[in-house]
């Protein structure tokens, strides 16, 4: 019989310490999009699941938890992405003719997990500015990624970009394509996999697919880009807005190391435009993912453009440097009205009072008590541990 306490595979509780992490992590990054001058929405978990996956494609459906409404006797889905859900809260109940920057911060939950070992329960962190065409906002939600992070205290960032233009434009004429598969192929980088997916496409088009397996690193990929890939007007618009972007980052923020991976199609179907990821240096699952979606917002009958990105906290909390315990100050438990005055002036304060209750020791791992109240001529006083 199985234990009642075992949660389900890839599941878990978050305990004290971290779970105060990603609590302040949380407010951090939702401070910061305000300073931009993004507006937090809170959609719902649960949506008529026509809605939560229209035009999602075939991998969100297959993340999606599923369940019938007892009231209406619907399908509903439990939300395994937040962006459908913002995207329609622009379409339908904002409804704004002008730049809409929306925010968002809430639970999602994977019918399978995303990668071995990670969680099916994110804490998903998102920005996404709608209503505007132009690279500034790409810019923007960029540099709102990388100051969230750099908020968060993560160091030696690595930011890879590419565009889905530039597969779209050479897959466009060849309507044999098992797309889907070359796109798999050309992410992963299997040689093997694209000659062989790519064996009945045109000999140019073949040629260049297997061009853009070597075409990654920095920004001198572009310029290759450019002299062997085909003259086509989506690709040179694709190069040239990344070129662009890396420039006006590289001077924002110097300490980021840039890279271009024009064969990295992840999220292909989700993606028109500029797409990216960021990665702590050394690893190799990406703390965050953003880019242009111009067509996220079609299925809600007005199509407008769009670009942003999305974290899990929880991911980000493991990758943040390890913090001190927060200091506190340490009270025994009476009675006396100026030891309780005392203690409610502290904690007006801004200071954590932890108060050692009746036949107890203090026992806390989230605290380091560096001081505590003790009673001196009648009155209650602070005294360093340190020195006691």
């Amino acid at each position: 019989m199985t234990s009642a306490w075992l949660l389900p595979e890839h599941i878990a509780d978050v305990l004290p310490s971290e779970a105060r992490r990603i609590e302040e992590l949380r407010r951090k990054l939702l401070d910061l999009a305000r300073s931009y001058g993004f507006e937090l929405v809170i959609p719902p978990m649960l949506e008529h699941l026509e809605s939560l996956l229209s035009g999602t494609g075939h991998a969100l459906d297959l993340k999606t938890f599923k369940l019938v409404d007892q009231l209406s006797g619907r399908m509903l889905g439990v939300r395994a992405d937040t962006t459908p859900q913002v995207a329609r809260i622009d379409a339908h109940l904002l409804n704004r003719q002008g730049v809409a920057r929306l925010c968002y911060c809430g639970p999602v939950l994977h019918a399978r997990p995303d990668r071995p070992l990670a969680t099916r329960e994110p804490l998903q962190f998102g920005a996404e500015i709608y209503g505007h065409a132009g690279l500034e906002a790409d810019l923007e939600i960029q540099d709102l990624a990388l100051d969230g992070l750099a908020a968060a205290g993560v160091e030696s960032l690595v930011l890879d970009m590419g565009d889905a233009r530039i597969v779209r434009s050479l897959l466009a004429g060849e309507k044999a394509a098992p797309v889907a598969d070359i796109v798999a192929a050309l992410t992963l980088k299997d040689r093997s996999a694209v000659e062989t997916l790519s064996a009945g496409l045109s000999p140019a088009t073949r040629e260049a697919l297997l061009k853009l397996l070597d075409l990654y690193g920095g920004a001198e990929v572009l310029d290759e880009a450019r002299r062997i890939l085909p003259a086509h007007p989506a690709i040179a618009a694709a190069l040239d807005d990344l070129a662009w972007l890396g420039r006006h980052l590289h001077a924002a923020h110097p300490g980021i190391e840039l890279g271009f991976d024009l064969s990295d199609m992840s999220g292909y179907a989700y993606y028109s435009g500029v797409r990216f990821s960021v990665y702590a240096t050394g690893s190799t699952d990406a703390l965050l993912r953003g880019g242009r979606y111009d067509e996220v917002g079609a299925v809600f009958g007005r199509n407008r453009p769009a670009v942003g990105f999305s974290l899990d906290l929880r991911q980000l909390s493991a990758a943040m440097p390890a913090a001190p315990l927060r200091a506190a100050i340490r009270a025994p438990w009476s009675e006396d009205a100026g030891l309780r005055a005392a203690i409610r002036a502290l904690r007006a304060d801004n200071e954590t009072v932890v108060c050692a209750l009746p036949g107890h020791d203090h026992e806390t791992q989230e605290f380091a008590c560096d001081r505590e109240l003790v009673a001196v001529d009648n009155q209650w006083m602070l005294r360093s541990l340190a020195t006691a």
